[in-house]
């Protein structure tokens, strides 16, 4: 991992660490991941309308923008392939994290990871909530709630599509294309920049329906991109040790659920040192558990994408 780390000024720089010129390859990458995150914010504005991005109508209008993008994506990763000579062991779609080895573990094990670094807000939630246990199961299995929801834009959007084309495009494309380049551990920390600054495009209709002054537009903006930029790199972090596209998708739709934890509110909440200490375990126990239960043997060694590294990382054994 230091060898990756060096790598980071030198690419900067355009020269590797013994003088030599930073491979075509890290051009290439960088080149598509570019072409990938326009293409993807592009296509949501390639409808013209003067409604807000909440409408019913402009929701599905950018879900086939997005659906079409997320579709032609992994030609993207197959063209820069060709054109970088990178040799991959196993099948593009296996590189995505598009695979059935260790599928179970990829979908149980990141998300109870996530669900333990939400601890504290989960506990609020229990104790806010009006229904009991039983009531909130019978809710789970209830098939006229879930024809509710998914009939509903904005819960489609932010926890199916959104969740899905995103992961689809800025890990399962990316990664691969910058691991061969910088490594795993630089490449968890690259990626997330292309995510964060795609998220930039708030401003655009922010600005447009004057939603706030101008200092609290930018404000909000370079907290989104914060925020994106972090989550980005847990995800990226998820789908390199386990190779998998499906455990940094359910993470991002659960995260989309629960959103930023409300902190000011567990300050003021009635059970309050009940609470934070919740939030404190929590934080506690998602540091404790983040590698071992995202060790790469519940998932198959080497997963796809490291084995794209030119160089071993720490980051891809158990």
């Amino acid at each position: 991992m230091a060898d990756e780390e060096e790598l980071v000024p030198s690419l900067l720089a355009g020269e590797l660490s013994n003088g030599d010129a930073v491979p075509p390859v890290c051009g290439l990458s960088i080149l598509f991941c570019l072409l990938l995150a326009c293409s993807y914010v592009g296509s949501l504005y390639v409808w013209r309308s003067d409604l807000p991005r909440d409408h019913p109508a402009v929701i599905k209008r950018r879900f086939t923008s997005v659906l079409i993008i997320s579709g032609v994506s992994p030609l993207f990763v197959w063209i820069w392939k060709e054109l970088s000579g990178v040799r991959m062991l196993s099948p593009l779609l296996a590189v995505m994290g598009i695979r059935f080895e260790g599928l179970i573990p990829a979908i149980v094990l990141p998300l109870v990871l996530t669900m333990i670094l939400f601890l504290g807000p989960l506990t609020q939630l229990r104790m806010d909530c009006p229904w009991t246990f039983m009531e909130g199961i019978r809710l789970a299995f209830d098939p006229w709630f879930w024809t509710l929801c998914f009939n509903d834009m904005r819960w489609l959007r932010n926890q199916v599509v959104a969740p899905l084309t995103e992961e689809l495009v800025f890990r399962a494309c990316m990664l691969p294309m910058l691991v061969p380049c910088a490594g795993p551990a630089t490449a968890i920390f690259t990626c997330p920049l292309f995510f964060g600054m795609a998220h930039f495009h708030h401003v655009i209709e922010s600005l447009r329906f004057r939603r706030g002054s101008l200092s609290g537009i930018f404000l909000s903006a370079a907290f989104q991109f914060s925020y994106a930029a972090m989550f980005g790199a847990y995800a990226a972090f998820i789908f390199v040790r386990t190779g998998h596209l499906v455990g940094p998708v359910l993470c991002h739709s659960f995260c989309n659920y629960m959103g930023f934890p409300a902190i000011s509110s567990a300050l003021d909440h009635p059970h309050r040192l009940t609470v934070l200490f919740c939030y404190l375990l929590g934080v506690i126990l998602f540091l404790l558990l983040l590698f071992p239960l995202t060790d790469p043997s519940y998932y198959g060694i080497p997963t796809p994408v490291c084995a794209l590294a030119v160089s071993s990382s720490t980051l891809c054994v158990p």
